[in-house]
Protein backbone atom coordinates (compact mmCIF):
# COMPACT_ATOMS: atom_id res chain seq x y z
CA UNK A 1 0.00 0.00 0.00
CA UNK A 2 1.20 3.29 -0.73
CA UNK A 3 2.69 5.77 1.35
CA UNK A 4 -0.09 8.62 2.59
CA UNK A 5 -0.27 11.95 0.55
CA UNK A 6 -2.40 13.74 3.28
CA UNK A 7 -2.37 13.40 7.00
CA UNK A 8 -3.48 14.64 10.45
CA UNK A 9 -1.93 12.67 13.47
CA UNK A 10 -3.08 12.72 16.69
CA UNK A 11 -4.40 16.49 16.36
CA UNK A 12 -6.06 18.05 19.65
CA UNK A 13 -7.66 21.71 19.44
CA UNK A 14 -9.09 23.85 22.47
CA UNK A 15 -11.69 26.79 21.80
CA UNK A 16 -13.32 28.77 24.42
CA UNK A 17 -12.03 26.37 27.13
CA UNK A 18 -13.65 23.09 25.48
CA UNK A 19 -11.80 20.26 23.94
CA UNK A 20 -12.82 20.20 20.41
CA UNK A 21 -10.45 17.40 18.68
CA UNK A 22 -9.37 15.13 21.13
CA UNK A 23 -6.88 12.98 19.24
CA UNK A 24 -7.85 12.48 15.83
CA UNK A 25 -5.89 10.98 13.08
CA UNK A 26 -6.90 10.04 9.92
CA UNK A 27 -4.96 9.88 6.52
CA UNK A 28 -5.60 9.48 2.51
CA UNK A 29 -3.59 7.97 -0.48
CA UNK A 30 -3.21 9.87 -3.41
CA UNK A 31 -6.64 9.93 -5.54
CA UNK A 32 -8.21 8.74 -2.66
CA UNK A 33 -11.83 9.90 -1.66
CA UNK A 34 -11.73 10.02 2.37
CA UNK A 35 -15.42 10.44 3.74
CA UNK A 36 -15.53 11.96 7.06
CA UNK A 37 -18.84 11.74 8.87
CA UNK A 38 -20.85 12.52 12.25
CA UNK A 39 -23.53 14.47 13.81
CA UNK A 40 -23.57 17.81 14.11
CA UNK A 41 -21.06 19.31 16.65
CA UNK A 42 -18.67 16.09 16.12
CA UNK A 43 -15.71 18.11 15.08
CA UNK A 44 -15.63 17.68 11.38
CA UNK A 45 -15.18 21.43 10.33
CA UNK A 46 -12.89 22.56 13.28
CA UNK A 47 -10.88 18.97 11.97
CA UNK A 48 -10.74 21.09 8.53
CA UNK A 49 -9.73 24.19 9.71
CA UNK A 50 -6.64 22.61 11.00
CA UNK A 51 -5.83 20.78 8.50
CA UNK A 52 -6.43 24.06 5.69
CA UNK A 53 -4.42 25.97 8.31
CA UNK A 54 -6.94 28.25 9.38
CA UNK A 55 -6.33 26.76 13.21
CA UNK A 56 -3.16 26.17 14.99
CA UNK A 57 -3.54 22.63 16.86
CA UNK A 58 -2.88 22.31 20.71
CA UNK A 59 -1.50 19.21 19.88
CA UNK A 60 -0.59 17.27 16.89
CA UNK A 61 1.03 16.99 13.09
CA UNK A 62 -0.41 17.40 9.41
CA UNK A 63 1.65 16.31 7.32
CA UNK A 64 1.88 16.64 3.30
CA UNK A 65 3.82 14.62 1.10
CA UNK A 66 6.34 13.52 3.92
CA UNK A 67 6.42 17.26 5.16
CA UNK A 68 5.06 18.19 8.54
CA UNK A 69 3.33 21.61 7.51
CA UNK A 70 1.64 21.69 11.24
CA UNK A 71 3.00 25.55 11.56
CA UNK A 72 2.59 26.64 7.57
CA UNK A 73 -0.25 29.10 7.53
CA UNK A 74 -3.12 28.35 5.18
CA UNK A 75 -1.75 30.60 2.17
CA UNK A 76 1.10 28.70 1.68
CA UNK A 77 -0.65 25.61 2.53
CA UNK A 78 -3.05 26.65 -0.90
CA UNK A 79 0.32 27.06 -2.56
CA UNK A 80 1.88 24.18 -2.07
CA UNK A 81 -1.26 22.34 -3.29
CA UNK A 82 -4.09 22.27 -0.53
CA UNK A 83 -7.37 23.53 -1.89
CA UNK A 84 -10.87 24.16 0.59
CA UNK A 85 -14.27 24.64 -0.16
CA UNK A 86 -16.94 25.30 1.57
CA UNK A 87 -20.29 24.28 3.20
CA UNK A 88 -21.85 28.00 1.80
CA UNK A 89 -20.36 28.85 -1.50
CA UNK A 90 -20.23 32.29 -1.07
CA UNK A 91 -18.89 34.12 -4.53
CA UNK A 92 -18.27 38.41 -4.95
CA UNK A 93 -22.30 39.14 -6.22
CA UNK A 94 -20.98 42.24 -7.96
CA UNK A 95 -18.15 40.23 -10.11
CA UNK A 96 -18.83 38.77 -12.66
CA UNK A 97 -18.06 34.55 -13.77
CA UNK A 98 -15.10 35.83 -15.95
CA UNK A 99 -13.73 38.78 -13.33
CA UNK A 100 -13.87 36.15 -10.71
CA UNK A 101 -11.80 33.79 -12.59
CA UNK A 102 -9.88 36.89 -13.48
CA UNK A 103 -8.75 37.08 -9.58
CA UNK A 104 -8.13 33.56 -9.47
CA UNK A 105 -5.64 33.49 -12.01
CA UNK A 106 -3.88 36.70 -10.87
CA UNK A 107 -3.92 35.79 -7.23
CA UNK A 108 -0.46 35.15 -7.05
CA UNK A 109 2.38 34.22 -9.53
CA UNK A 110 2.46 32.05 -11.18
CA UNK A 111 -0.01 34.25 -13.33
CA UNK A 112 -2.55 32.26 -15.52
CA UNK A 113 -4.02 32.30 -18.52
CA UNK A 114 -7.29 32.35 -19.86
CA UNK A 115 -6.99 28.78 -21.40
CA UNK A 116 -6.62 27.85 -17.54
CA UNK A 117 -9.27 29.01 -16.73
CA UNK A 118 -11.64 27.76 -19.80
CA UNK A 119 -10.24 24.07 -19.41
CA UNK A 120 -11.10 24.48 -15.10
CA UNK A 121 -14.52 25.88 -16.22
CA UNK A 122 -15.16 22.99 -18.30
CA UNK A 123 -13.90 20.29 -15.94
CA UNK A 124 -16.48 21.31 -13.64
CA UNK A 125 -19.42 22.40 -16.61
CA UNK A 126 -19.46 25.12 -15.67
CA UNK A 127 -21.47 26.95 -18.69
CA UNK A 128 -22.50 30.21 -18.42
CA UNK A 129 -21.48 33.20 -19.72
CA UNK A 130 -18.19 34.98 -18.43
CA UNK A 131 -20.68 38.25 -18.25
CA UNK A 132 -23.28 36.45 -15.83
CA UNK A 133 -23.28 38.21 -12.10
CA UNK A 134 -21.85 35.38 -10.02
CA UNK A 135 -24.35 36.70 -7.73
CA UNK A 136 -27.07 35.77 -9.74
CA UNK A 137 -25.68 32.09 -10.01
CA UNK A 138 -27.83 29.23 -8.48
CA UNK A 139 -26.01 26.70 -5.95
CA UNK A 140 -24.63 24.54 -7.89
CA UNK A 141 -22.70 26.96 -10.26
CA UNK A 142 -21.51 28.89 -7.27
CA UNK A 143 -19.53 25.71 -6.01
CA UNK A 144 -18.75 25.05 -9.80
CA UNK A 145 -17.44 28.64 -10.13
CA UNK A 146 -15.08 28.07 -6.80
CA UNK A 147 -13.90 24.95 -7.76
CA UNK A 148 -13.24 26.37 -11.07
CA UNK A 149 -11.10 28.55 -9.65
CA UNK A 150 -9.02 26.28 -7.09
CA UNK A 151 -8.60 23.88 -9.89
CA UNK A 152 -6.90 26.55 -11.91
CA UNK A 153 -4.12 25.30 -9.63
CA UNK A 154 -4.26 21.92 -10.13
CA UNK A 155 -4.27 21.09 -6.29
CA UNK A 156 -3.28 18.06 -5.07
CA UNK A 157 -5.55 17.72 -1.76
CA UNK A 158 -9.44 18.94 -1.69
CA UNK A 159 -10.89 19.12 1.76
CA UNK A 160 -14.90 19.43 0.57
CA UNK A 161 -17.15 20.38 3.24
CA UNK A 162 -20.75 19.52 2.46
CA UNK A 163 -20.80 20.17 -1.19
CA UNK A 164 -23.75 18.66 -1.81
CA UNK A 165 -25.80 21.20 0.93
CA UNK A 166 -28.54 22.72 -1.17
CA UNK A 167 -28.23 20.10 -4.14
CA UNK A 168 -31.23 17.97 -5.31
CA UNK A 169 -30.87 15.22 -7.59
CA UNK A 170 -29.47 15.24 -10.69
CA UNK A 171 -27.55 18.38 -9.16
CA UNK A 172 -26.02 15.73 -7.12
CA UNK A 173 -25.39 13.10 -9.66
CA UNK A 174 -23.35 15.67 -11.65
CA UNK A 175 -21.36 16.02 -8.10
CA UNK A 176 -20.61 12.41 -7.96
CA UNK A 177 -18.92 12.64 -11.36
CA UNK A 178 -17.17 15.15 -11.00
CA UNK A 179 -15.39 14.28 -7.88
CA UNK A 180 -14.92 10.73 -9.72
CA UNK A 181 -13.39 12.87 -12.26
CA UNK A 182 -11.18 14.31 -9.70
CA UNK A 183 -10.16 11.42 -8.10
CA UNK A 184 -10.09 8.83 -10.32
CA UNK A 185 -8.73 10.94 -13.41
CA UNK A 186 -6.49 13.85 -11.97
CA UNK A 187 -5.54 12.01 -9.31
CA UNK A 188 -6.62 14.31 -6.70
CA UNK A 189 -6.85 13.32 -2.58
CA UNK A 190 -10.37 14.32 -1.60
CA UNK A 191 -11.30 14.74 1.99
CA UNK A 192 -14.97 15.28 1.79
CA UNK A 193 -17.11 15.85 4.50
CA UNK A 194 -21.21 15.17 3.44
CA UNK A 195 -24.14 13.77 5.73
CA UNK A 196 -25.61 12.29 2.42
CA UNK A 197 -24.28 9.07 3.26
CA UNK A 198 -26.11 7.84 -0.07
CA UNK A 199 -23.12 10.19 -1.70
CA UNK A 200 -20.44 8.97 0.98
CA UNK A 201 -21.69 5.16 0.08
CA UNK A 202 -21.38 5.31 -3.78
CA UNK A 203 -18.40 7.05 -3.99
CA UNK A 204 -15.88 7.49 -1.00
CA UNK A 205 -12.55 4.44 -0.45
CA UNK A 206 -13.43 5.10 3.07
CA UNK A 207 -14.83 6.62 5.59
CA UNK A 208 -13.82 7.86 9.41
CA UNK A 209 -16.58 8.50 11.93
CA UNK A 210 -16.36 11.30 14.50
CA UNK A 211 -17.75 11.52 17.39
CA UNK A 212 -17.65 14.34 20.13
CA UNK A 213 -14.28 15.33 18.57
CA UNK A 214 -12.90 12.14 18.65
CA UNK A 215 -12.68 9.04 15.86
CA UNK A 216 -14.70 5.89 16.72
CA UNK A 217 -14.98 3.81 13.37
CA UNK A 218 -12.80 4.11 10.15
CA UNK A 219 -13.09 1.44 7.30
CA UNK A 220 -15.56 0.80 4.06
CA UNK A 221 -18.56 2.98 4.26
CA UNK A 222 -20.61 -0.18 3.86
CA UNK A 223 -18.96 -1.78 6.59
CA UNK A 224 -18.64 1.63 9.20
CA UNK A 225 -22.24 2.58 8.53
CA UNK A 226 -23.63 -0.71 10.38
CA UNK A 227 -21.20 -0.79 12.94
CA UNK A 228 -23.44 -0.17 16.51
CA UNK A 229 -21.22 2.45 18.03
CA UNK A 230 -22.05 4.43 14.46
CA UNK A 231 -25.57 3.48 14.54
CA UNK A 232 -26.02 4.74 18.21
CA UNK A 233 -23.47 8.46 17.64
CA UNK A 234 -24.84 9.60 13.85
CA UNK A 235 -27.94 7.98 13.26
CA UNK A 236 -29.65 8.30 16.42
CA UNK A 237 -28.70 11.43 16.97
CA UNK A 238 -29.55 12.56 14.12
CA UNK A 239 -32.89 11.26 14.52
CA UNK A 240 -33.35 12.56 18.20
Amino acid sequence: MSAPLFAGEDIHLHLGGRHILKGVSLAARAGEVLGVVGPNGAGKTMLFEVLSGRQAPAQGRVLFDGADITRQPLHLRARLGIGRTYQSPVVPDELTVGEVLKVAREAHPPFLTRYHAAWASELVGLHVASGTLSGRLETLNRRKLLLACLLMRRPRVLLMDEPAAGLIGAEIAELDRLIRTLSQELGVTILLVEHRLELLDAIADRVVVLDLGAVIAEGLPESVFTLPQVRAAYFETEAA
